[in-house]
């Protein structure tokens, strides 16, 4: 198949528009079935401590993502 025949689907230059697609009615039934309020309860920390941890990770990762986004911020 000729580039010009393929079908919008099948392109994959500056992204995959079939995984997107599929992850967005993924996230949408997700939510139809009201599974976020349980996935965000088992999702919080266990303890004061591992809440601080996770803190702590953030502020790390967020580090790097400042020191490595080039711009300013």
């Amino acid at each position: 198949m000729s580039d010009s025949a393929k079908s919008k689907d099948e392109i994959q230059g500056e992204g995959n528009y079939s995984a997107a697609q599929e992850y967005d009615e993924g996230v949408r039934e997700f939510v139809k079935r009201g599974k976020v309020k349980p996935a965000a309860e088992n999702a919080a920390p266990e303890s004061a401590e591992q809440e601080r941890e996770l803190s702590e990770a953030e502020e790390e990762g967020r580090s790097h993502a400042r020191s490595s986004s080039g711009g300013s911020q």
